[in-house]
């Protein structure tokens, strides 16, 4: 159990952690606007949004 806990871990977080909580962040916000709106442009919101934190997170590991 602990190997299959282990393997899901690495699968999802990997090397950046930062990566795994802004996608998280963004699909739970996505989730959220999706269930109190209507409208098909926010998957493409989203889509930016998914697209816009990957640049971001990547910006602060370069400086870093």
């Amino acid at each position: 159990m602990r190997a299959f806990g282990r393997f899901w871990w690495d699968f999802i977080v990997g090397d950046d952690p930062k990566i795994a909580a802004a996608v998280v962040l963004v699909l739970g916000g996505g989730a959220v606007a999706v269930a109190v709106t209507t409208g098909s442009w926010i998957a493409v919101l989203v889509g930016a949004a998914l697209v816009a934190a990957f640049v971001i997170t990547l910006v602060i590991d370069v400086r870093l």
